[in-house]
């Protein structure tokens, strides 16, 4: 029994720290890939090139539209959207994280208990994992 608890301890960590690893390598691929493209794509409009084959691969220049809300003009922004017909563009959302925390408040707050105002409106569910951390 113990042997066995050992054992996926030991395979727990590994899968961690090799989560880890790859999660860092992805940032660094990531990284690399938006450099290439960028220079590949300027390549391409100072050569005037809008597409080409290479290796069975068509590359071609494609312009992407990016928008966000200006500093903290975000409620300006939603009310201009209602008043001219767009409203069905703003989405209300909670951080599942927060959420989450304010749950348990609520619960350590009313004696175990969920309040009855959230019953109906929140799952509630615990799991319980194993955590890591370097030993003394």
């Amino acid at each position: 029994m113990q042997n066995e608890m050992f054992e996926l301890a030991d395979r727990l960590k590994s899968l961690k720290e090799s989560k880890k690893e790859t999660e860092e390598a992805l940032k660094a691929i990531n990284a690399e890939l938006e450099q290439v493209e960028l220079k590949l794509a300027e390549l391409m409009v100072n050569e005037e090139t809008q597409s080409f084959n290479r290796s069975g691969t068509l590359f071609y220049l494609t312009t992407k539209t990016y928008a966000s809300a200006v500093g903290d003009s975000r409620e300006q922004l939603h009310e201009a959207l209602r008043q001219n017909g767009y409203g069905s563009l703003i989405y209300e959302t909670v951080n599942a994280n927060s959420l989450s925390a304010f749950t348990k408040e609520q619960i350590e707050a009313n004696d175990g208990e969920l309040p009855e105002w959230l019953k109906g409106l929140v799952n509630v569910f615990e799991k319980t994992t194993v955590a890591l951390r370097k030993a003394k």
